[in-house]
């Protein structure tokens, strides 16, 4: 036998296979040479990777997000807090400008007090209609009551 036989190297072999002959580029002749199994295992490795890969970038992007979130949180936990010093201080004011009118301090608290329990009794009330008013998931309660009729195979259940 030649050496060509034998697959040296710049010679083709006498009996090579027509596709791998046929192919133009590297990647054409290493899938013309590989079995349908390796081609699988190469595959299910990159998808196995892209997978791994796409996990990390949602983790990372999840975590940033989180982040941001958390701060526009914090902000506005503290924008809250600064709301209540504010109503708390011109609750404070209007009680100091009434008990000079009236010439008595605790007149003025007092009518403060009945301010915001009024508010306070307002709020109550339409919190507790608006909860009243609040149905337990109606269409799921609705299909679920329905699913002992659609185990029935009896004819006139259906």
């Amino acid at each position: 036998m030649s050496s060509t036989e034998y697959g040296a190297p710049g010679a083709h072999a006498a009996h090579e296979d027509p596709v791998v002959a046929a192919a133009t580029n590297d990647a054409e002749r290493r899938a013309a040479q590989q079995s349908i199994g390796d081609i699988v295992g190469d595959l299910m490795q990159d998808v196995s990777a892209l997978m791994r890969d796409e996990i990390a970038l949602a983790k990372a992007e999840g975590i940033e997000q989180a982040k941001r979130a958390g701060k526009g949180a914090g902000m506005l936990g503290g924008a809250g807090y600064a709301g209540h010093l504010v109503v708390l201080f011109l609750s404070l004011t209007l009680m100091f400008v009434l008990g000079d009118l009236l010439d008595h301090l605790g007149w003025g608290a007092l009518i403060v007090a009945i301010i915001w329990a009024v508010v306070a009794l307002v709020l109550f009330l339409q919190g507790r209609k608006a909860l009243k008013q609040v149905e337990p998931m109606p269409e799921t309660v609705d299909s679920v009551k329905h699913i002992p009729d659609a185990l029935h195979t009896k004819e006139e259940n259906r």
